[in-house]
This record gives structure tokens, C-alpha cells and sequence, in this order.
């Protein structure tokens, strides 16, 4: 495609023409010439923003891209409403790919109950692979917001599902020549489908309803890194059991195939949390279907320790994360 917008008539058949998911709270969306969408809300109700773009792959981007955000506004309590989608495109770009990576980020909407209330599309030599950075908006009632920063010492530490699902999946799908030389194609499929798992949608709104203090969705720098960062953010120490937090084992062999570390690999699907009682926050949610563990507790000062046994270390801030040691092979 040539350089610039992307032309009307595929802007009309291939973008808007895929969006179908629509909301009360959406006065004004998407359309040919709009620059803005417009939300109203409740007199008692905020607006909860959130913006994230992937470029790590371009793998079920447009997935992704709708998943990721999802999770940011799930992690502070509230209900996503809609998004605002930016897509920059190569020149190689086909209208068949287009449709395709809209088809999916409408399918991710149509799932979360979100409309794509608007955006900007555009060809550009300033990239090699299809980007999506996304703005989320979405509502929460005044005074339940939940934020990464309300860890308090003496709070138990929950980890959801498993972390490096994410990860998993995107190596597993653009690395599947090179595992199959010690992997069964079986296991290999079943590793790329940990994407389904992507969503932590379900956890919050058990979580919000259980009185969770903190939550911090899982995303690059893996584990360690959102450990580091809610710690950061609530000002307090860590003690974590590295040997609770869950894997799955086709992250663990995927990694040791490839020499990357599974708890610093990017990991949505998994929801970080801070409570007042973990043991009653991981039974509300192994009740709804959600695998959870109690993995640490937050303490007073400044020190966050990882115990292995008998050794214990210090986290460190977080890293570039391992997914590009492996996928930028």
C-alpha cells in the first residue's frame, strides 16, 4: 500500500465495517472523518484510562492488542468500555491482513462487551511490522478503584493462573520450527493455545468483590518485574517463595530450550493481587474456575527478597524482558 491513510474504501471494508460491538456510553464512534469519540457516564461514575501498544509481535495482534488493554483497565476495578486504536502499517501490508487483524481485535471487543470508538490507521515507512498501541476507557464507581499502589505490610501476595502464558504462546507460535526439532507437535500446539488463557477479566471482578487491596496485571518483565513494580508503587518489602509461584510446564521446557528465564517473561493472563486474607481471596477464586497461590506476604521496608530454600536474594528492577532473547533470534 502506498504511503499515508490507508485509502477510504478500505478504510470503510476492511476497518470500520468490522467493528459491531456497540454501547449505551458511546455517543459518538467510530467513522470517516471523526478525530474524537465521545463517552457519558454516570453522575457517581469515573473514567478509567488506560493505553498500551504491542510490538513484540505480530502475531494475533489484534488479539492481543484488545486483551492486554482489557486487562490494564480489569487491574484497577473497573469495566472497560470502549477503545481507540492506532495502527501503523509497512508499506508490504496486504487489505487481506488488515481485515484480518481487525477481525480479530472485534472478536476480542465482541468477547469483553467493548466497542472501537475510534482511531487513526496509516501506512508508514517508519515501521517493518504491524503496530496497534490502543487506548482503553473505561468506568468505575467513585471510591473502588483499585490500584497497584495498596499493598500494605502484613498483606498476603496471590498470583492467578500461571505466569509466561503469554510468552509461551507468542514463542511457541513464531519459534515452532526450531521446537520442533525436540518437541512433539502435540505439545507445541498445546503451548500456542495458552493464549486463551490471555484474559484476567474474570480474576478482578472476583477479586473486587473479595476486597483485594492491589492488583497489577502480569505483563513484560514478567513475574519479577511486577512484583518489583507493585512494590514500588505501595512503598513496601516483599518476602516471595519462588518455588509457589505457578508455572506451566510447557513454559518451563520452552524456556530452558531457548536459556530464557520463565519469571521474567512476559505474562498476561496472570493477575498479581495484594489482600488482607489471601487464603480467602484464592478460595473465592478457585470457586469461580480460577487457578490462584499464595506466593509471599508484603512486609515492612524496603527489602524484597526471593527465598529458594535455603537461599534467599534480592528482586531487582526489571529487565528487558526475555521474549525478545528468543523471538529476536
Amino acid at each position: 500500500m502506498k504511503v499515508g491513510k490507508v485509502p477510504e474504501n478500505v478504510l470503510k471494508r476492511s476497518i470500520l465495517k468490522q467493528i459491531r460491538t456497540s454501547r449505551k456510553e458511546v455517543i459518538l464512534g467510530a467513522g470517516i472523518g471523526e478525530d474524537c469519540g465521545a463517552v457519558k457516564l454516570g453522575e457517581d461514575e469515573v473514567f478509567v484510562l488506560s493505553a498500551d501498544p504491542i510490538t513484540g509481535t505480530a502475531t494475533d495482534i489484534g488479539k492481543l492488542a484488545i486483551t492486554v488493554t482489557m486487562n490494564d483497565l480489569a487491574s484497577a476495578g473497573a469495566e472497560p468500555v470502549g477503545v481507540l486504536l492506532t495502527v501503523l502499517l509497512p508499506e508490504d501490508i496486504t487489505e487481506e491482513k488488515i481485515r484480518e487483524m481487525m477481525c480479530q481485535a472485534q472478536e476480542a471487543c465482541e468477547k469483553a462487551n467493548v466497542q472501537i470508538i475510534g482511531g487513526h490507521t496509516e501506512v508508514t515507512r517508519v515501521v517493518n511490522q504491524p503496530v496497534i498501541s490502543v487506548t482503553g476507557v473505561g468506568k468505575a464507581k467513585e471510591g473502588k478503584l483499585v490500584s497497584t499502589a495498596g499493598a500494605r505490610p502484613g498483606m498476603d501476595i496471590v498470583v492467578t493462573k500461571w505466569v509466561g502464558l503469554e510468552g509461551t504462546s507468542i514463542i511457541a507460535k513464531e519459534k515452532e520450527k526450531e521446537l520442533l526439532s525436540r518437541f512433539s507437535r502435540d505439545f507445541i500446539l498445546k503451548a500456542q493455545k495458552l493464549d486463551e488463557f490471555l484474559s484476567v477479566m474474570p480474576e478482578a471482578a472476583v477479586a473486587v468483590k473479595s476486597g483485594v487491596a492491589a492488583m497489577h496485571d502480569v505483563t513484560e518483565g514478567g513475574i519479577f518485574g511486577a512484583l518489583w513494580e507493585m512494590a514500588q508503587a505501595s512503598g513496601v518489602g516483599l518476602e516471595i517463595y519462588l518455588k509457589k509461584i505457578p508455572l506451566k510446564q510447557e513454559t518451563v521446557e520452552i524456556c530452558e530450550f531457548f536459556g530464557i528465564n520463565p519469571y521474567e517473561l512476559i505474562s498476561s493472563g496472570s493477575m498479581l493481587m495484594a489482600a488482607e486474607d489471601g487464603n480467602l481471596l484464592v478460595m473465592n477464586l478457585k470457586k469461580a474456575g480460577i487457578a490462584a497461590a499464595l506466593v509471599g506476604k508484603a512486609t515492612k521496608g524496603n527489602d524484597r527478597v526471593l527465598i529458594n530454600g535455603e537461599e534467599r536474594r534480592f528482586l531487582e528492577p526489571p529487565k528487558v524482558d526475555e521474549l525478545y532473547k528468543a523471538v529476536g533470534r
